[in-house]
């Protein structure tokens, strides 16, 4: 891994989402990160019992804000090469991706539970 100094662009994951920043400071194993766009959006829910929406909290994560300063693990950063896309674009785009996922997720679950229930017929 290239090292990671004060001024590096970086990614960062953050719980469960993945930013683009730039490294503020490096204290030991962590670094203050500065987000600068986002990748992927927090996922939504319980993360200790993922797709289950029967929890006692169903949390909801809202992305990290632009300019936020958050301090990351040294491990969780990675270089980042390329342009740092705009910032308002870049979460709406991972909005839009993670509800097209569950979008995705909730046809394949009714499709499959239509099925099943087909099935259950013929097994009796």
């Amino acid at each position: 891994m290239n090292e990671i100094t004060p001024g590096t662009i970086a990614r960062a994951d953050v719980r469960s989402g993945q930013y683009i920043g730039e490294i503020i400071e490096v204290n030991g194993p962590r670094a203050v990160f500065k987000v600068l766009a986002v990748l992927k959006h927090p996922e939504q829910g319980d993360l200790h019992h993922p797709y289950n929406p029967d929890v006692a909290m169903f949390h909801e994560r809202r992305a990290l804000g632009y300019t936020e300063k958050t301090n990351v693990l040294l491990r969780d950063l990675k270089p980042y090469e390329g342009e740092v896309p705009d910032y308002n674009t870049s979460l709406h785009e991972a909005v839009a991706s993670q509800i097209a996922a569950l979008d995705r997720l909730m046809r394949w679950s009714a499709r499959g539970l239509e099925l099943l229930k087909e099935l259950r017929k013929d097994y009796k």
